[in-house]
């Protein structure tokens, strides 16, 4: 009993702890005990569960067999360089080209910019005013309106006389797509509550419908839109018989007057590109 009650006293000084297993034989034991906390993670059983199962188990006669299972899926493998001569057909389809008439150049960019509230072309921003618009677009054409200007000219108006100097303004006839829109008096641009402000709006024709009515794309307050116009019409805003639309306002209305329509404030047509791939337009004044 006393050699007994000795060596349990000595046991206790040199684990630390009076019960259970030293510390170094628990974690040596806990690899058997451990289970995954999260088996997607880790789907694997622990090496000591391996090794146990390999023991229990009766070695197959047959295992071997699936291992050759691969060898029969080498032959697809022979097809694979075929996969390759696919992909460079699916890479090789080239961008469009942009339109080599200069007409069709700048309608293609105004057509672009409508519905933006800026006008910015080929990474260069543009002032917030209709003839920025017109600039931007006939830039696509290597048109640049210079030269032309006289004292006390506005932008718009000095562009009226680009296109008398080098193609030509015009009042009837059916406009060309591409083509300049002059409107005047849109708004009182001295202030003095009169309408002697001449030239003081222009935008471009986007097409013309077959009663006539033209549609302009331009740059308003709000940004760059479409706006109808019907000369054989001027005062009307919609067609009594179908209720489409014919002429847009374009001037707000002064205090007890009617609004203001674009058939009423258009001055003139000009035209200052090709009217085709290889022919230009005649100089001529009308």
């Amino acid at each position: 009993m006393k050699l007994g009650a000795w060596m349990a006293a000595m046991l206790v000084m040199t684990t630390g702890c009076a019960t259970g297993s030293p510390t170094g034989a628990w974690v040596a034991s806990d690899a058997v005990r451990y289970r995954s906390a999260s088996p997607p993670a880790f789907p694997r059983a622990s090496l000591s569960e391996e090794v146990a199962v390999r023991k229990s188990a009766p070695a197959p006669s047959k295992a071997p067999a699936p291992r050759k299972a691969p060898a029969v899926a080498k032959a697809p493998k022979a097809k694979a360089p075929a996969k390759p001569r696919v992909t460079p057909a699916k890479q090789t389809v080239a961008a469009p080209a942009p339109p080599a008439n200069p007409r069709e150049r700048v309608l293609a960019t105004a057509r672009g910019l409508v519905g933006q509230s800026s006008v910015q072309v080929n990474g260069k921003r543009y002032p917030a005013d209709c003839t920025a618009l017109i600039e931007a677009t006939y830039s696509q054409a290597g048109v640049k309106f210079r030269g032309t200007i006289k004292p006390g000219d506005n932008g718009v108006t000095a562009m009226y006389r680009y296109a008398q100097a080098n193609g030509r303004v015009y009042t009837s006839g059916r406009p060309l797509p591409g083509d300049l829109v002059f409107f005047r008096e849109t708004y009182d641009q001295n202030r003095d509550g009169r309408r002697n402000d001449g030239l003081t709006h222009v935008g471009l024709v986007d097409g013309v419908d077959a009663d006539g009515t033209v549609t302009v794309i331009h740059r308003v307050k709000r940004g760059v839109v479409r706006y109808r116009m019907n000369l054989a019409r001027p005062h009307m805003a919609r067609d009594p018989k179908t209720g489409e639309i014919l002429n847009d306002m374009l001037r707000s209305p002064a205090p007890g007057q009617p609004h203001v329509l674009t058939g009423q404030l258009f001055a003139a047509f000009g035209s200052v590109l090709p009217s085709g791939p290889a022919k230009p337009v005649a100089v001529a004044a009308r």
